[in-house]
């Protein structure tokens, strides 16, 4: 919050102890000349911190203090010790910010406590659990503080960010609540700016207006000079207008002052597999395993680049040690999608029943998505009657959650193929005309081709040749995020049986045998 001085987020420093050793190392990996250490002492309401500056260079100590306080006075050491360290590196703090640093969040320690918690929640990898912690957690501490209003941004940015990930189920409630808590955020503090950035993150991730979203991005940059969180905004927002350079050099600006943020480097990695430019997305991956080792997904997200260059078996080294469970819902249809790639699909029916059998009410229509995966393994197995039993069964599920979620595109997605299988060639026409009007391409660079992809799968399964065609040319041709798992490649057209009735067109063969497919717009 001092424009002067550039200070790395904790979503990089707390993977490291209070005290950590090798300091010129860590300072060479964050991009940084000084490293604060702190100890923090709590006793009863008393609290003893302990902090020093230390030259990362030559490990010289430029400054050193201790501050005994009640708990209730935490936030004046925060202030105090801010002050300290850019009076130390001779760094001018304007009279504007030296309001925002001593400005106490809330006056209430245990809302603040419980805040952390959610903070903390919410810089694990992204995924249904750590959301729901994150949520549950912000939702007790504004409950605590009303007038919390650091809390209410968090809470709207963890929704709204739910809801775009899917993470959490993208319901109509869920994008309300984000909407409420960022408009309570902003009219409790004007110039908040963790307020203006939810603000802003509500328009691009719930109502995908991002003209308006990027104001509100601007106008917290000057109130936030050194977040990261402001350029990794900025790049989503690009992403989705295909504006992939920019939106690169967003991530580039972003990784700088927050160099070991998983999630952050995790986007970068997907921007890198909708360009389809595979060795710089594993190198990302591979980063966020440097980081937090043996993360399901991200070891899913290397499996699956491997399906799409066609490297089946290096997908299936990888993916073997891997035990997801059923709210590990990516990794999961990854090992489904390798079975099914691999024309073996009969080992991995027993896991799928065995989840769906007790099925995760957090995990909503990802549940029938899965019972979709199963009557697909099932149907290449052989067992046709098994597998329009699981489709039915899918179909009755994810129908049941279109009111509630009317622009979700992946469950509109799951249903125009579970369709497909039923044999309804014209709801699954119907429901791909849905999805596409959820999702426009000219609004949605990066997920707008789903629907395109839906319809190339249909088509095919149908045998109506020349859509499918003419559905797969216009996929191959550009950038997108992709269905199953990457955006197509001629691989995985050569690899995956939903494509079978194409297999002796010359038009189909023509761009399954391409070397590769654009790797950039």
């Amino acid at each position: 919050k001092i424009a002067d001085l550039k200070v790395i987020s904790r979503t990089s420093t707390q993977h490291y102890k209070s005290a950590p050793e090798n300091l010129p190392e860590i300072a060479r990996l964050l991009g940084v000349a000084h490293i604060l250490e702190g100890r923090v002492q709590k006793s009863g309401d008393a609290v003893r911190v302990n902090v020093q500056l230390i030259k990362a260079a030559n490990e010289s100590h430029l400054w050193a203090d201790t501050f005994d306080r009640k708990l209730t006075d935490i936030f004046a050491v925060e202030s105090e010790v801010a002050k300290a360290i850019a009076d130390q590196l001779r760094a001018k703090i304007t009279g504007q910010e030296e309001q925002v640093i001593a400005a106490k969040p809330t006056e209430n320690v245990e809302a603040y406590d419980i805040y952390l918690r959610g903070l903390a929640y919410s810089l694990k990898p992204l995924n249904t659990a750590n959301s729901l912690a994150a949520q549950k957690y912000l939702k007790e501490a504004v409950r605590l503080d009303p007038k919390f209003a650091l809390a209410w941004a968090l809470l709207s940015y963890v929704d709204a960010s739910g809801y775009i990930t899917q993470a959490l189920q993208p319901t109509v409630t869920l994008r309300e609540e984000a909407r409420l808590a960022a408009e309570t955020a902003l009219t409790l503090q004007p110039n908040l700016g963790e307020a203006v950035v939810a603000k802003g993150y509500y328009h691009y991730a719930c109502l995908k207006d991002y003209e308006t979203a990027v104001h509100y991005f601007e106008q917290a940059r000057q109130l936030l000079p050194n977040s990261s969180r402001i350029p990794e905004v900025l790049a989503l927002v690009a992403r989705r207008r295909g504006l992939w350079d920019r939106s690169e050099s967003y991530f580039n600006e972003a990784e700088r002052l927050d160099p070991r943020n998983v999630n952050l480097l995790t986007q970068h990695a997907i921007s890198y597999k909708c360009l389809r430019r595979f060795p710089e997305a594993l190198r990302k991956l591979d980063q966020v395993l440097n980081i937090t080792p043996d993360e399901v997904d991200i070891v899913a997200g290397k499996a699956n680049i491997a399906q799409a260059e066609g490297d089946l078996p290096r997908a299936a080294v990888l993916l073997a040690p891997l035990h997801p469970n059923a709210d590990d819902t990516f990794a999961l249809e990854t090992q489904v999608y390798q079975a099914i790639l691999e024309r073996h699909p009969v080992p991995v029916i027993p896991r799928l029943k065995e989840i769906l059998a007790k099925p995760d009410p957090a995990l909503g229509y990802n549940n029938g998505e899965l019972r979709f995966w199963l009557g697909w393994a099932q149907e290449v197995a052989g067992d046709h009657a098994a597998a329009q039993e699981s489709w039915r069964q899918a179909r009755s599920e994810l129908e049941s959650f279109l009111k509630e979620q009317p622009e979700n595109y992946l469950l509109i997605g799951d249903l125009a193929l579970t369709n497909m299988g039923l044999g309804d060639k014209a709801a699954a026409f119907k429901l791909i005309e849905r999805e596409m009007a959820a999702v426009p391409i000219e609004k949605d660079a990066s997920d707008g081709p789903a629907p395109i992809e839906i319809l190339a799968r249909v088509a095919a399964q149908i045998r109506e040749s020349d859509r499918a065609i003419a559905a797969l040319q216009k996929l191959l041709s550009i950038p997108y995020s992709g269905v199953l798992t990457t955006p197509l490649t001629p691989a995985l057209l050569r690899l995956d049986p939903m494509f079978d009735p194409l297999r002796n067109d010359p038009r189909f063969q023509k761009l399954a045998a391409s070397p590769a497919a654009k790797a950039a717009p």
